[in-house]
């Protein structure tokens, strides 16, 4: 079946998580996606979890799949010579280097546009191009930090949290897709390729959504609290027999429904929770205690099933195995399988864009290191061998 991007050449100079994870979503969908590694690999070839047998990375795996690896020293001459002989006839080159590299090697856009100058070059940094500290390096801890996220996750009475996942690693890789794919839209009008540039700051930065607006508009900083929205209200996390539940009541109609499934009718009546807005002021510590209270009596899923039936938003907090196992994951295919050379079998997560007619599918597990030194450069197994021995593969 025919994908999306196929007909796509990208040049992958990426490691850790966000570019890789954009040039993932290229593969995904059909682009022929070639990974240029250092000699010495990749950072994340280390990052665990690391498979006894094999000594492959599951990190590195997954993230990147479907793709051709090569290694090419960048600091050579003769490196930069055959990096520049691929990027000729390429559609787009991803990196993520910190501010300031690729201009030191000789391999920024200004350079490589001169090569090809219709080339789409997508950049995922730490702070991008043009910040005070853009060559500063940066983690996912770092961003979600500076960007203002930490210190809104977690409970007034206790430190600041980072978000368990890498955020910002994933949101920048979004981003980054997104601003390749317009690229590349813009390009098939104009003929004109460009530079993206994308920042795991601005990232976490954007995702603040009403933090920004609760200063800019009413001139209040926020703080952490807990998992109560301060927009919404009952939009909190509570326990239950068995776990804990998420439920979610956004408007006065569904607050009707909410407090008539739960058996106090008596709050509709009552001043303090007329509005939403009312209900946000007077959530704790009433409100908070009469819900929590009724939660208790139940299992997670029969509060699951209770919810479902009266139409309120809901769902259990889920562990990894069981979001793993949960039918909806299953029916969407939310995790595949794939047969690594040395790893063997290989479970992890699938393709979240469902496109009816271009699909994007995992094909191929990732590269080993070097594995397509041979195939992607042109040149024979003895050449590979000879310039191994030079340092520059």
């Amino acid at each position: 079946m025919k994908k999306a991007l196929e007909g796509l050449k990208v040049i992958d100079l990426t490691s850790a998580l966000n570019g890789p994870f954009c040039t993932m979503m290229l593969a995904d969908y059909g682009a022929e996606v070639i990974k240029i590694e250092p000699v010495n690999g990749d950072q994340c070839r280390e990052w665990g979890p690391i498979d006894e047998k094999s000594g492959e990375s599951g990190f590195y795996c997954y993230v990147n799949r479907n793709k051709k690896g090569a290694t090419l020293n960048l600091k050579s001459e003769k490196g930069k010579e055959m990096f520049f002989e691929l990027v000729k006839d390429a559609d787009i080159l991803v990196e993520n280097y910190k501010g300031g590299v690729t201009k030191r090697l000789g391999i920024d856009y200004e350079a490589v546009r001169k090569v090809n100058p219709s080339i789409i070059y997508g950049s995922g940094s730490g702070f991008g191009q043009n910040s005070p500290i853009s060559h500063r390096a940066c983690y996912d801890i770092v961003a979600q930090a500076m960007g203002g996220m930490i210190n809104l996750t977690g409970y007034k009475e206790t430190n600041p949290v980072k978000v368990g996942p890498s955020v910002a690693d994933h949101v920048a890789g979004i981003y980054l897709t997104v601003g390749i794919l317009m690229a590349l839209y813009n390009r098939e009008k104009t003929g004109q390729g460009q530079l993206v540039d994308v920042s795991m700051i601005d990232t976490i930065f954007s995702l603040l959504e009403n933090a920004l607006v609760n200063y800019t508009v009413a001139g209040i900083i926020p703080e952490r609290n807990g998992n109560i929205d301060p927009s919404i209200a009952p939009f909190d996390v509570y326990e239950c027999k068995d776990g804990f539940v998420a439920v979610g009541v956004g408007n006065d109609r569904l607050f009707a429904k909410f407090c008539t499934t739960i058996g106090h009718e008596e709050l509709l009546d009552d001043p303090r929770y007329k509005t939403n807005t009312l209900r946000c002021d007077n959530y704790e510590p009433e409100l908070k205690n009469i819900i929590a209270d009724w939660c208790r009596d139940y299992a997670k899923k029969e509060i699951e099933n209770i919810m479902d039936e009266a139409g309120i938003p809901c769902g259990p907090v889920l562990n990894v195995k069981e979001a793993i196992e949960h039918p909806h994951i299953q029916a969407r295919e939310m995790m595949v399988h794939c047969q690594h050379p040395t790893a063997g079998d290989q479970y992890f997560q699938g393709c979240v864009m469902k496109l009816s007619e271009t699909p994007g599918t995992v094909d191929t597990p990732a590269p080993l290191l070097g594995q397509h030194n041979a195939e992607i450069f042109g040149i024979s197994q003895e050449e590979v061998e000879k310039l191994k021995e030079e340092g520059i593969l």
